[in-house]
């Protein structure tokens, strides 16, 4: 005679609540015929909290109940707020696959973990992303004369890279940078807006192989279209 909690056309009844189940929501177990254990997800995990408060207050460690949210939220430990799972960042090692601390919580861990590690989050951004530090960074500024490598205007803050071998280049401004990576680093597209340029406005050399714009075209009034 079968005995209570035996599989039944792939169902099991759980030890605790007696429910019968299918079998995916049985914990894997190996010492099992079924390679299931015998107690429900559900009633399982409530065994294993009771067991781990049971530990702790054995040991002498003040064991936070667990408390029962609702479905689709979870609380921050930091900052104590229960939110939607939406609000917490995705984790592939996490539980239900969000991390255990809430977006503001976590990136202000993060800023204090690339503090502690790093000393700022400058020296971690450079070091991350271009293998220098922010003495590096310091030393090529001052080898530029503290301006941009391109323009000359003082204390530029971006570092210019090459996009098919990674290394570093120089320091430029934000404008010299973004044009560079617009012209994804084409020398011949930049050769080109040169010509362009040269050949459509009127420029004038005021010292060898240095040029400004003499354009006197007045600007074309565009009427207001009503």
């Amino acid at each position: 005679m079968p005995l209570p909690n035996d599989d039944r056309d792939g169902r099991r009844r759980c030890r605790d609540c007696g429910e019968w189940k299918p079998l995916d929501e049985f914990h894997v177990s190996s010492g099992r015929p079924s390679g299931r254990g015998s107690y429900c997800k559900p009633c399982f995990n409530k065994r294993s909290n009771a067991s781990y408060e049971r530990r702790g207050s054995t040991a002498g460690r003040t064991v936070r109940p667990r408390e029962e949210l609702p479905e689709g939220t979870r609380r921050c430990p930091d900052c104590r707020a229960l939110k939607p799972l939406a609000e917490f960042p995705k984790s592939r090692s996490g539980r239900g696959g969000h991390g255990r601390y809430c977006k503001p919580c976590h990136n202000v861990r993060g800023r204090e973990s690339r503090i502690r590690n790093h000393g700022s989050t400058r020296e971690y951004h450079l070091r991350r992303r271009y293998g220098i530090g922010v003495a590096d960074f310091a030393r090529m500024l001052a080898e530029q004369g503290g301006v941009c490598a391109i323009c000359g205007r003082a204390a530029p803050e971006h570092v210019d890279h090459d996009h098919v071998s990674g290394g570093v280049r120089g320091i430029l401004c934000f404008n010299c940078n973004g044009g560079l990576g617009h012209f994804r680093d084409d020398v011949e597209h930049l050769a080109k807006a040169i010509s362009y340029l040269r050949g459509t406005t009127p420029w004038v050399e005021i010292s060898p192989g240095v040029y400004r714009s003499n354009s006197r075209t007045p600007a074309v009034r565009r009427s207001r279209i009503i």
